[in-house]
């Protein structure tokens, strides 16, 4: 017979900056959920940066988790269920502590969310974090942040003096929310002066364009990046294009401003589903991304790593073994280049010169199925690896179970979030290791995680892993065995050397 989980009781009250909060206490960890750390970005606040909360009077009740931003429905797993509360006031974040009183702060670790900048919830029961909470004895929090079009299309360009629009709208979102844990955090037990931000996929993305926003220095002093596109950032000119054909998608060409500060969620939704149809012509990119908007980002992240300028933090950073596999799922199926078509597009595209160098490193081998998931994650992680000034640890997760090998996809991408959650044994897990695995997950679950918490805590992971350089380029391959390699691909990565990509 199954043992019921207790039931939650009323947590602590905790003054922050907003006013008073009560969470709960629940799975051996204090709680508060839903907390607002930016006043509801509706009506007037539509399309514009985060404003100051809006302090309440009393106690707030944070026993709940606030509503998902406006996405498709996909499921728990990273984003929304059937019934999860959806709405565009959805930022807030949520905040889980050790019961156990500390007389020292505590560890910070800050995660987003991925799901290509399009979907995405804090409160999906993957990211819940009470593994990183009681066994590192950290405070973690999970941020909310707007997405699609009313978080990273560009609009800008249709404000005026009466109503301004501003740009890159989630990753405002997340510095916000860092600010928020800068000033209310030590309240919760936490050090604000030990905070690591995480993510994975677009969290990632996140994580490492955070790096080279000025407005971010300070506001967090460790990164992990797990499965990071950091290429996937463009131009404003590109992007001001997009948010074009997104207008005339609404339907509001005659006044585009009206049409996006009146639509409904629905209509916004709608529209931004025929967008992705209609970006056939353009192979490997994604228009909700961040934009270099030369306001809050000055310019391209991989550009800011490899001049110098990007925030010398500690980094680990890695990607899957087969990243773009996923992606030829049916109902996953997103543009990664999984055809020699949209390959030889999207080199006409950016650098046709290097159409044959790289193409001919994948034609006859096994390898030629995860051309497009190098392109997009590993080689534009690799320029990070081999540009960031500070300490970096750089991994290739390879573990994979009898059931991805059987579908054809092996360790892809999003598989790592499995042992780093702790999700080894429960809800998806479930079909994850049905034929076998389950104690090879269990036991990376056990080094991945104690390797985040001591970066967390100490700036470098437990285990054996050395730093990764230029010039040995050693690189720890999470398997069942890990091991570590030099210059790993060393064959792909020449073939790819001085590829750009889009502006």
């Amino acid at each position: 017979m199954r043992s019921r989980r207790p039931t939650p009781t009323p947590g602590p009250e905790v003054k922050t900056t907003g006013g008073l909060l009560r969470g709960i206490t629940a799975d051996g960890v204090h709680s508060w959920r839903g907390v607002p750390y930016a006043a509801p970005p509706v009506g007037a606040r539509r399309l514009r940066a985060p404003q100051p909360v809006e302090p309440w009077e009393g106690v707030r009740d944070a026993s709940r988790f606030g509503p998902v931003p406006i996405q498709e429905r996909i499921g728990e797993f990273i984003g929304a269920g059937k019934h999860t509360p959806m709405d565009e006031d959805s930022l807030t974040l949520n905040v889980s502590a050790p019961v156990t009183p500390s007389d020292e702060p505590r560890p910070v670790m800050v995660w987003f969310y991925g799901g290509a900048f399009v979907v995405g919830a804090s409160s999906a029961p993957t990211y819940r974090g009470y593994d990183f909470v009681r066994r590192g004895d950290v405070v973690y929090v999970s941020v909310n942040y707007r997405l699609g079009a009313l978080g990273y299309l560009d609009f800008s360009g249709y404000g005026t003096p009466e109503r301004p629009v501003e740009s890159n709208l989630g990753l405002r979102d997340q510095i916000a929310a860092l600010e928020w844990v800068r000033d209310n955090i030590a309240a919760f037990g936490g050090d604000p002066d030990q905070v690591t931000i995480f993510g994975e996929s677009a969290g990632a993305i996140s994580v490492t364009t955070l790096m080279t926003v000025p407005s971010a220095r300070g506001l967090f002093h460790r990164a992990i990046a797990e499965s990071s596109a950091p290429g996937m950032v463009f131009g404003q000119a590109r992007s001001r294009a997009w948010a074009a054909s997104y207008v005339t998608a609404l339907g509001a060409d005659d006044d585009p401003l009206a049409g996006l500060t009146t639509a409904t969620p629905h209509q916004l939704l709608g529209a931004a589903q025929v967008l992705r149809d209609q970006l056939g012509d353009q192979p490997g990119t994604i228009p909700t991304a961040p934009v270099v908007d030369g306001d809050l980002l000055p310019e391209a992240p991989l550009d800011a790593f490899e001049a110098g300028r990007a925030a010398d933090v500690p980094l680990i950073i890695g990607t899957n073994d087969t990243e773009g596999r996923l992606f030829e799922l049916p109902r996953l199926r997103m543009d990664v280049l999984v055809s020699e078509e949209r390959a030889a597009q999207m080199f006409a595209l950016t650098q046709p010169e290097l159409r044959e160098q790289v193409l001919a490193a994948y034609e006859g081998t096994p390898h030629r199925r995860d051309l497009g998931g190098d392109y997009m994650f590993w080689y534009p992680s690799v320029r990070v690896m081999q540009a960031h000034r500070g300490p970096v640890w750089a991994y290739r997760y390879d573990l994979t179970t009898p059931v991805l090998n059987l579908m054809g996809v092996r360790a892809t991408h999003g598989m790592e979030l499995f042992p780093v959650f702790g999700v080894t044994d429960r809800g998806s897990a479930a079909w994850l290791t049905a034929l076998g695995g389950r104690r090879e997950l269990r036991a990376m679950q056990d080094r991945v995680q104690g390797d985040w918490i001591h970066f967390a805590r100490h700036g470098a992971p437990a285990s054996y892993w050395p730093a990764y350089d230029p010039d040995t380029r050693l690189t720890k391959i999470l398997d069942r065995a890990d091991r570590v390699e030099s210059d790993p691909r060393r064959e792909r990565r020449l073939a790819w050397e001085g590829f750009r990509g889009y502006d």
